[in-house]
């Protein structure tokens, strides 16, 4: 049997941009991607602090060094700039894969820098 577990996430990054006339998604800064372990067109969920809403998307890759985190479509209804997010991705995996396993974590900064 599989089972989801959490298997990495971004904490606490501020929103930068919200796009409502793009497809979809959320764009974020490719270095958070890789510290976290997060691959683009993985689904995510978005978790906003500052009003609880929670949805779940896909990710495109930012540019590197940029800090970007853009909400994309219908999600840009859910988030304002400034706000504090928090993206979360899952994994499916046996019992014993999802007791071994070590989750990465990425913790932003000033300006959503590592």
């Amino acid at each position: 049997m599989l089972i989801q577990r959490f298997k990495g996430k971004i904490h606490r990054a501020t929103v930068t941009e919200a796009n409502l006339n793009y497809v979809g998604s959320i764009t974020i800064d490719g270095l958070l991607l890789d510290a976290a372990g997060i691959i683009e067109g993985e689904k995510v969920q978005i978790v906003n602090n500052n009003n609880g809403e929670r949805i779940e998307t896909y990710t495109i890759r930012g540019e590197e060094g940029t800090g970007i985190i853009c909400l994309n479509g219908a999600a840009a209804r859910r988030c304002q700039v400034g706000d504090v997010v928090i993206i979360i991705a899952y994994g499916y995996m046996t019992t014993e894969e999802a007791l071994a396993f070590e989750p990465k974590v990425a913790f932003p900064g000033e300006g959503n820098r590592l």
